[in-house]
């Protein structure tokens, strides 16, 4: 496996300032994807680098995570869980029942991530132009045991997920079609300013940390929930992957009836997004009031590289 001290020591680095900028940073890491975050419009408390499957999200799997507790001054390399939903399967019963949660390892509530699981901690020593790492012994981590470290969990996070895969999919075709339906919500997420949607509505971020996808409410989760940039209305948006019909209407009624009580936003509005739609969904629309449909399409292109 390469070398990945460098791109995490950039990232140390980095989040003792107030960049949240990310482009400049690998997609991915031991044919794995890599998703980095130092806090949406103000700094996290916590930024992260995550390596995740095709077939996960950071808001919906178990993946290797480093977890920047800036307060503590530590970094930890966990068994990372996600706080939004619980993927089907998690991590192995000797990860869950022998490993110490982040909560356990400071004994005391933290802002984030309690639940997760440690597998090696360090010591962030801020030298001014550089970070140091120190381990639960007092000594200085040398670039091979990190190296070592991350090489050793992403390996067995590997092992879990080929158990995942065999449960989940049984065809390339299969891998695929699941990896576009999981990937609707995070593309929309990570391309929000690109969008018709990022136009004329903000995402929610408190604290420095994203809120909008999967917003938890007692009812259930909303895929996003949005605001106006001019009213400041609350925008309620439900993803359907393939084709739907006015049964959706239901479930955003729901969730916009609860954001009305519980958020006071009488002029709530709502949005579909679905691959497809038929008749039934055009005529119930017309009766819910500050309610939208939008159809996605992917857009598969081949482009020939040797002339």
């Amino acid at each position: 496996m390469e070398d990945f001290s460098k791109t995490l020591f950039e990232y140390l680095n980095q989040a003792q300032t107030d960049n949240l900028k990310f482009s400049n940073y690998p997609k991915e890491f031991a044919e794995l994807k890599l998703r980095i975050s130092f806090g949406m419009g103000a700094p996290a408390r916590i930024p992260w680098i995550a390596f995740i499957t095709e077939n996960m999200q950071v808001s919906n799997g178990f993946y290797p995570v480093y977890l920047y507790y800036k307060e503590e001054q530590t970094l930890i390399l966990s068994y990372g869980l996600s706080e939004t939903n619980e993927f089907t399967t998690t991590w192995p019963n000797e990860v869950i029942g022998t490993s110490k949660t982040i909560t356990d390892y400071f004994n005391k509530k933290v802002p984030r991530y309690g639940d997760s699981y440690v597998y090696k901690a360090y010591k962030v020593v801020n030298n001014g132009d550089s970070v140091t790492l120190i381990n639960d012994q007092g000594v200085e981590v040398l670039v091979e045991e990190l190296n070592n470290d991350l090489r050793n969990l992403l390996d067995r996070y590997k092992q879990c997920f080929d158990v995942v895969e065999q449960k989940q999919v049984t065809s390339e075709v299969g891998i695929g079609l699941f990896y576009m339906e999981k990937q609707l919500e995070d593309f929309l997420i990570q391309n929000w300013e690109h969008t018709d949607l990022g136009k004329r509505f903000d995402l929610i971020v408190e604290d420095g940390e994203l809120k909008s996808q999967q917003y938890r409410t007692d009812i259930g989760p909303i895929d996003i929930l949005a605001k106006d940039k001019i009213s400041k209305n609350y925008v309620v948006i439900e993803l359907k992957k393939n084709q739907t019909s006015d049964d959706t209407l239901g479930q955003l009624a729901r969730y916009m009836g609860w954001i009305k009580e519980k958020l006071g936003d009488n002029n709530v509005k709502g949005i579909i997004i679905a691959g497809g739609f038929d008749k039934r969904l055009d005529y119930a629309v017309k009766m819910i009031p500050g309610t939208e449909v939008y159809s996605y399409q992917i857009d598969f292109k081949l482009e020939k590289i040797n002339q």
